[in-house]
């Protein structure tokens, strides 16, 4: 297990290239934005599929 974590953190210092700050930053907001639009579509499909089901349901209940 400590070799693992050895050779993982060798791996990690001298062979990943990492990116500079400005564009882990940059990166970091295009990810931010996306998951806010993905969240906003995720409710209102949500919400348009309550609303149908609601509307179903008081349908079938008359």
């Amino acid at each position: 297990m400590v070799n693992y974590i050895k050779e993982s953190y060798s791996e990690l210092k001298n062979h990943v290239s990492w990116p500079s700050w400005a564009e882990a930053q940059k990166l970091t907001v295009v990810v931010a934005v996306f998951s806010i639009i993905l969240a906003l579509l995720t409710f209102g499909v949500d919400k348009v599929f309550s609303g149908v089901i609601e509307v179903y349901f008081e349908w079938i209940k008359s």
